[in-house]
């Protein structure tokens, strides 16, 4: 492990780290995570690693894990230098530069997928993706319009978790449940609508299968129902419309997993 102490403030390698923003890493496919816990789940994912920026206390007690994953610059200093690049106070000791996963073609996803059709708010689906990770459904698929799965508060609440599953941007969602279909998959809606069937009534559930959630304030088109194989709905008390949309995929996805 090669430290490399930090004695210019203005080095171009740390302005990374002064960008919060998603779009900032679009142009190079990069990713920003903070917390040893997120890190040390990306390192062991081996998810790519461009650097690292964090206090001696952390490389020492992560010098093993550290070492394996051959980080290929690792800056050093104390917490408060580290507070003076990214400008705000840190509540950890380490921050990763790291480089987004390329997009997975979707005959090489597995057979369980979690699609989201343009959710709008990037902590939901990091809660989707550790869901996902948690219950074995190791294949996600969402529009390249929406928040990245590797967006900052994405990975932080999904616990770096993100790093264990397949992803699949699409930029149409109609061509991309046709090609599913054509390749073996059942696509089932998560949508409260007259004709869907509850979910504990569901008799069988097939080998392959995907689940699309909607938008957190439209839900599912109806355009996009009408591609569906099965619409589901969970049984709620009455007067309770629906579920946060990361609560209501994590059920689905339980359920369908558990199910004989």
């Amino acid at each position: 492990m090669n430290l490399i102490e930090i004695e210019n403030l203005e080095l171009p390698e740390l302005q990374i780290y002064r960008k919060m923003r998603g779009n900032a890493f679009d142009v190079d496919n990069s990713f920003i995570a903070d917390s040893p816990k997120v890190v040390n789940m990306l390192l062991e994912n081996d998810i790519g690693v461009n650097s690292i920026l964090a206090t001696h206390s952390y490389y020492e007690e992560n010098r093993a894990l550290i070492g394996r994953s051959k980080v290929p610059k690792c800056y050093v200093g104390e917490k408060a230098l580290l507070e003076t690049i990214v400008g705000h106070s840190m509540h950890h000791n380490v921050m990763m530069h790291g480089k987004r996963p390329e997009n997975v073609p979707l005959e090489q996803m597995g057979d369980r997928i979690i699609m989201l059709d343009a959710l709008s708010n990037m902590e939901n689906v990091g809660a989707i993706a550790r869901s996902a990770a948690a219950l074995g459904v190791d294949s996600m698929m969402l529009p390249v319009a929406a928040p990245h799965p590797y967006g900052r508060r994405a990975i932080r609440v999904s616990m770096g978790y993100v790093s264990r599953l397949q992803i699949h941007r699409f930029d149409h969602l109609e061509q991309s449940i046709a090609r599913l279909k054509a390749l073996g998959y059942t696509i089932y809606a998560a949508e409260a609508e007259e004709g869907a069937v509850v979910l504990s009534t569901l008799d069988t559930v097939p080998d392959k299968w995907v689940i699309v959630m909607g938008n957190e304030e439209r839900g599912v088109s109806k355009e996009i129902l009408a591609l569906c194989d099965q619409t589901l709905q969970i049984e709620m008390a009455p007067k309770i419309k629906s579920f946060n949309v990361s609560i209501a995929a994590s059920i689905i996805m339980h359920w369908l997993v558990v199910k004989p």
